[in-house]
């Protein structure tokens, strides 16, 4: 068990339920559980991949979270990721709607300022 604090102070767990190694496609999948009490909603998919990238000694970068959903009435969230040994693994293999939403939104840029 892990638990991470968020920015806004709140807090969150996260479990790992099952760790299965795919030789064939070199990654681990990995099966996880969030129980977010105090935060109410679905924590974001950044710092739940940054909790278990930190649960599994990883790189943030080579996590990729498949699914994440909290069940109806409950604050605990269920999902799915992809541990890989190199991001060009990761690439040859995800969809490239999964590369886009497990990469952090770029900040817009102030323009004007010199």
């Amino acid at each position: 068990m892990y638990q991470v604090n968020t920015q806004q102070g709140s807090s969150m767990e996260v479990k790992i339920l099952a760790e299965n190694e795919n030789a064939l496609l070199k990654r681990k999948e990995v099966t996880f559980q969030v129980e977010h009490n105090q935060t109410g909603s679905t924590p974001p998919r950044l710092e739940v991949k940054n909790a278990i990238a930190k649960l599994l000694k990883r790189d943030a970068n080579l996590v990729f979270i498949k699914k994440l959903e909290t069940k109806t009435g409950t604050r605990i969230a269920f999902g799915v990721a992809n541990v890989y040994t190199s991001i060009e693994d990761a690439k040859l293999i995800e969809p490239e709607y999964i590369l886009k939403r497990n990469v952090p939104p770029e900040k817009p840029k102030e323009e004007g300022k010199e």
